[in-house]
């Protein structure tokens, strides 16, 4: 078993070197977010997609134009508004007169990244088709479906602090999304630095380091690398307290728990983890990888009850007792 280890380590040393490559462009046009840059290439190296939640102007936008420019990928935005219609997402068919035949006209949606700003304001039927596309990789268009191109991965902001005219997103969607982010403000420094940039007079430019097709090739090696039987029982140890808080040292927040988190974030909590060590340069992971995305992979699922609400705790309190409380092996 260690000699596999080490060849796999060995393997995903020599094939992770892109990653840094990404990052350095990034870096050229994105000052600070370095968490928000990592959590999208998770994304893109597990196949998951991510849910980005941050006030306006934190450069959310930008850093996921930024990352598929230097992945030299196909990229959309899709502004969703109260008024937006399947077909604005998807596309719809098209009747030619001169034959006498329908023809599809795809939409937005066949990108391999897909921005989808603001998804809390496109009401439920956009909802039901972008999640087809999150969950199926296809679409239905008329009466043919049609495979989505790959990588394909949805990057979705929502606005913490304007609610009104928003839809809530059903659990079921939330629950599709592999990690949900939340963008912090820079700090002063690196705000300085955001400003004497965006005020000069020279424009960085991003090269394109890598293909789609070798996004494609490292899914297959993040895959390969080793989770050991002890940091699968951590994942499973961390998913069931919060489902089950009375039975361990969660008994205080039992009561805000209204319902725990699903095996979908057991599977993503892996992969996650997986991707983190791969971005490390590392073949195996370990619980400070599980650590390290267990909140962003979590805080969603989470449903809390009205207590939680009453007493002003929110997931991210809940999630953090529950690392407290699960022993590290």
């Amino acid at each position: 078993m260690h000699g596999d280890v080490r060849a796999i380590s060995d393997l995903v040393e020599q094939e992770s070197a892109f990653v840094d490559k990404i990052q350095h462009e990034v870096r050229k046009v994105i000052v600070g977010q370095a968490d928000m840059v990592d959590r999208i290439l998770l994304g893109l190296l597990s196949g998951g997609h991510v849910l980005l939640e941050g006030v306006p102007g934190l450069a959310k936008t930008l850093t996921v134009h930024t990352i598929c420019q230097a992945i030299d990928a196909r990229f959309q935005r899709i502004q969703f508004t109260p008024d937006l219609l399947p077909a604005d997402l998807v596309g719809t068919v098209i009747y030619n007169q001169h034959d006498g035949t329908f023809s599809a006209k795809k939409g937005p949606i066949f990108a391999n990244l897909v921005l989808a700003d603001e998804i809390n304001r496109a009401p439920a039927k956009v909802q039901s088709a972008l999640l087809e596309a999150m969950q199926e990789g296809q679409v239905t268009i008329g009466e043919h479906t049609y495979p989505l191109a790959e990588p394909f991965i949805v990057m979705a902001t929502q606005n913490p602090i304007e609610q009104e005219g928003t839809y809530p997103l059903p659990e079921a969607q939330v629950d599709r999304f592999m990690m949900k982010v939340l963008v912090r403000y820079p700090t002063r420094e690196q705000e300085k630095e955001i400003v004497e940039r965006m005020t000069g007079a020279s424009v960085a430019t991003v090269e394109p380091v890598v293909t789609p097709e070798a996004i494609l090739s490292a899914r297959e090696i993040v895959q390969k690398v080793y989770v050991d039987e002890k940091v699968k029982d951590y994942v499973l140890d961390i998913v069931g307290a919060t489902r089950y808080p009375r039975s361990g040292a969660l008994a205080d927040v039992a009561d805000l728990i209204e319902y725990g988190c699903s095996p979908r974030a057991s599977i993503s909590l892996v992969k996650a983890a997986r991707a983190h060590a791969f971005l490390r340069h590392r073949g195996f992971v370990m619980p400070e990888d599980v650590k390290a995305v267990g909140p962003d992979v979590l805080r969603h699922r989470l449903v809390l009850t009205y207590e939680a609400e009453a007493e002003e705790i929110t997931a991210e309190d809940v999630v953090k007792k529950v690392f407290e409380a699960v022993e590290i092996p």
